[in-house]
């Protein structure tokens, strides 16, 4: 949880208290590092894009790296906004929370991760659920109540229309009151 929350700050960051906003345009789990405390950041920023302002795209601008675009909205011809990382932040927490890639197998015929976490948070969801989450822990009331908060919020933001995506900031107080949650249990 204090991993998900690292990261969820760092886009608050860059999205809401950077002088410039700044899009990362590839969040993934390879992009988030881990320090020796465990600390997680982000790194890998180049596909980093600076939007000067929400009212003037024109006037973006944005790293010169030649790297593959990864986040399917990009690759699709969408602008960089910090609604694509929000999403991006959303399919990496459930790649986490499940252990599932949204390239694995069981995902074709239109069944995708998000599809998956959707479905298992209505009747299922220890099958979603990776197992050594499980095994750590004991899924007592609180815990499930939990993991089913933390995976809501992954499919909150891993929505297909922008628009109704959850607010980073919104995800970060959402995390924080989960982790307080299972703190104070």
């Amino acid at each position: 949880m204090n991993i998900l929350i690292n990261v969820a700050c760092a886009l608050d960051y860059l999205h809401n208290h950077c002088s410039t906003t700044v899009v990362h345009g590839d969040l993934k789990p390879h992009n988030i590092l881990l320090d020796d405390d465990m600390v997680a950041h982000i790194g890998d920023f180049a596909l980093a894009w600076f939007l000067e302002s929400s009212l003037n795209q024109s006037s973006n601008k944005k790293f010169d790296f030649p790297i593959n675009v990864s986040n399917e909205e990009y690759i699709f011809g969408s602008e960089m906004t910090t609604s694509g990382d929000v999403y991006s932040f959303g399919i990496s927490l459930l790649e986490v929370m499940t252990e599932k890639k949204p390239t694995d197998d069981i995902f074709n015929e239109g069944l995708s991760l998000h599809k998956f976490v959707c479905m298992a948070l209505e009747d299922h969801l220890t099958h979603a659920i990776d197992e050594e989450l499980l095994k750590y822990h004991h899924m007592n009331a609180i815990a499930m109540k939990s993991i089913a908060l933390t995976l809501k919020i992954g499919v909150s933001c891993s929505v297909d229309f922008a628009p109704h995506r959850m607010n980073i900031k919104d995800v970060v107080n959402e995390l924080q009151n989960i982790l307080d949650t299972i703190q104070n249990s």
